[in-house]
């Protein structure tokens, strides 16, 4: 068994869902994740061809990279790394992992949350300071901006890879949805597109929010599964008499969710506590502070893009 199943549901009790149910919910991720990070690279990009300092851009691409080999090598690591673990060990494993996934999920979603409004004056203040240091301040800090969510995009589609039985088509999705945020980057870049971001993260955060309540009750439920926590066999109710997973929605509520129509008592509790807990966090107004003001550039050519966006 596969462990790190973030949105997964036990292989030998649950339907697996269906190819679309995996491509949407993967894809979404991609959007949403590739979408957040292209924005990072354009903001950066953009103040470098401002700033008449193109000769830079092979560091910030360098750091790029760098950071999605990163990412590659996390994923590919957790994914085979961990394929031969069985048993009541694959369960304990599963269940820490699912645990720690979440902590990081839900410190970035937080984190952007506050950073948004003000995430283009600070890299852009932190770009010109590594500019006077060099190249490699200049690499390390596009490798970071792009590392922090590469990270969290591996976390989430491990899960979706675990929860398809090794079936390929999450990863597809996530490619596609990827490829969608390359293109609208690049629109967005060029003025061909607008895009109210503070509504886009705010949606599609509260969903990843949902998604991770998934991770936290799963890793319950393999520790539980492992001996580690009580109750294993105190269900809170059990609908699978007339919950139909093969169905649209069953599928949807497993594959993206990880709805069970019979969860213990504690994975209920966990999840409840979490959703009332975190998103009133997250949908709370915030007041940005105020980013640290970057050197004004030298005058140089008037570059073709528009500004940088601001991502709420």
């Amino acid at each position: 068994m596969h462990v790190l199943a973030a949105g997964a549901v036990l292989a030998a009790d649950s339907a697996a869902p269906s190819v679309w149910t995996q491509l949407f919910g993967s894809g979404l991720i991609g959007i949403r994740e590739g979408l957040e990070t292209g924005i990072v690279v354009m903001i950066l990009v953009a103040f470098l061809v401002k700033s008449d300092r193109r000769d830079a851009l092979k560091w910030v691409w360098l750091g790029v990279s760098v950071a999605v080999l990163m990412v590659l090598g996390l994923f590919a690591g957790i994914h085979f790394g961990t394929s031969t673990v069985t048993g009541t060990a694959a369960e304990l494993i599963s269940g820490i992992a699912s645990l720690v996934a979440v902590a990081i999920v839900t410190a970035m979603v937080l984190w952007m949350r506050t950073a948004a409004a003000s995430i283009s004056g600070h890299l852009r203040a932190g770009l010109s300071r590594a500019l006077d240091v060099g190249p490699v301040a200049v690499t390390a800090l596009a490798f970071f901006a792009v590392g922090r969510e590469g990270v969290e995009t591996a976390l989430l589609l491990v899960g979706y890879a675990e929860n398809a039985g090794g079936s390929a088509w999450p990863l597809v999705g996530l490619v596609a949805g990827v490829a969608v945020a390359a293109a609208l980057t690049v629109a967005l870049y060029f003025g061909a597109v607008r895009i109210n971001f503070a509504r886009f993260f705010k949606y599609t955060g509260a969903f990843l929010v949902l998604v991770a309540a998934g991770i936290l009750g799963y890793g319950v439920r393999a520790l539980q599964i492992g001996g580690v926590l009580p109750g294993g066999s105190t269900m809170a109710f059990d609908w699978s008499d007339s919950f139909d997973a093969s169905s649209w929605y069953g599928t949807v509520l497993q594959g993206i969710f990880n709805f069970r129509p019979d969860p213990t008592v504690a994975q209920l509790v966990v999840w409840v506590a979490y959703i009332v807990i975190v998103m009133p966090l997250f949908l709370r107004p915030v007041k940005p502070k105020p980013a640290p003001a970057a050197p004004q550039a030298e005058p140089g050519p008037a570059p073709q893009a528009a500004d940088e966006p601001q991502t709420a």
